[in-house]
């Protein structure tokens, strides 16, 4: 005799003699409309194209980078024009008294001599710094739906901008010293450097991507990427002072390299997802008119 109990079940196809518990249909209803609405929904696209971009592995070896290559380029550079870095780092990472003076212990003043070893560091800082501004290039061309391009040009091309990230960083700061300790300076600075930074991301998106992208659809992502960065500046400067005193404490030095792989894969998070979020609003307000129009 069948129960209401078995009628309820129903029988592994493989394994006849195993019941497995139906779902109720209501829930295989309300299931198959929250599928249907995030199939179409921004938060998809966005998911799709932060795959497309391999944002995991992207902002890794961005992060890899800026520590292998970038930083001991600058720090080497620094030594040759006789410039301590740390102050120009702890100013960026807001940190306080405490933490600046970690700060200052691992970049410790040192004399250098042009030697052949010397000139192989530089030459291998700079092909590692090459790569970190191609990488650079290849999500947005990724987010922006672009083919890869090569050659000598476009080598240069990284060059360039990898030359003018230096002068935006040296001007923001000096900038910053100047205007950190005045009345209201932490907002006019913010506000400074919101505008100076969407600017700069409306350019380098553009300039990376050689024109192929015009000027107003790339907007959303400069936009995007600047409040993302002042976002990660409002965060380093109530995050890392702690933590890179803790890590130094904890760990010694080498917890100070801790604390930078951090911020540098933040940085590369937020180039990448700025990005990633600009193209997407791009696209979806893109399709949204051309669907207004057909409907006219």
């Amino acid at each position: 005799m069948t129960t209401d109990a078995d009628a309820d079940q129903e029988h592994d196809p493989d394994d006849p003699g195993v019941p497995s518990t139906r779902v109720p249909g209501p829930v295989r209803a309300a299931t198959g409309r929250l599928q249907r609405r995030y199939e179409g929904s921004a938060v998809r696209e966005l998911a799709h194209r932060l795959g497309a971009v391999e944002f995991g592995d992207r902002i890794v070896l961005f992060g890899a980078a800026l520590l292998l290559s970038v930083l001991p380029m600058i720090i080497l550079l620094s030594a040759f024009a006789s410039q301590r870095i740390d102050d120009d780092i702890a100013v960026h990472l807001g940190l306080n008294r405490q933490g600046s003076h970690v700060m200052e212990s691992l970049f410790r003043p040192s004399s250098i001599t042009v030697n052949l070893a010397v000139l192989v560091s530089l030459l291998l800082s700079l092909a590692g710094t090459l790569a970190m501004a191609r990488s650079v290039q290849v999500a947005y061309e990724r987010a922006f739906d672009q083919p890869p391009r090569t050659g000598v040009v476009n080598l240069g091309r990284c060059l360039v901008w990898v030359l003018c990230v230096g002068a935006l960083l040296i001007a923001d700061g000096a900038v910053g010293r100047t205007m950190r300790n005045e009345p209201g300076g932490p907002w006019l600075l913010g506000l400074v450097d919101f505008a100076a930074l969407a600017l700069f991301f409306w350019w380098s998106i553009h300039f990376l991507l050689a024109g192929r992208t015009g000027w107003r659809p790339i907007v959303p992502a400069a936009v995007a990427t600047s409040a993302f960065w002042i976002g990660l500046g409002v965060f380093a400067s109530t995050y890392f002072s702690s933590t890179i005193v803790s890590d130094s404490r904890l760990y010694g030095t080498i917890g100070v390299v801790f604390t930078l792989v951090t911020w540098f894969i933040a940085m590369g998070a937020v180039i990448v997802l700025g990005a990633v979020f600009g193209a997407t609003w791009n696209a979806r307000r893109t399709r949204k008119g051309r669907r207004s129009a057909t409907r006219r």
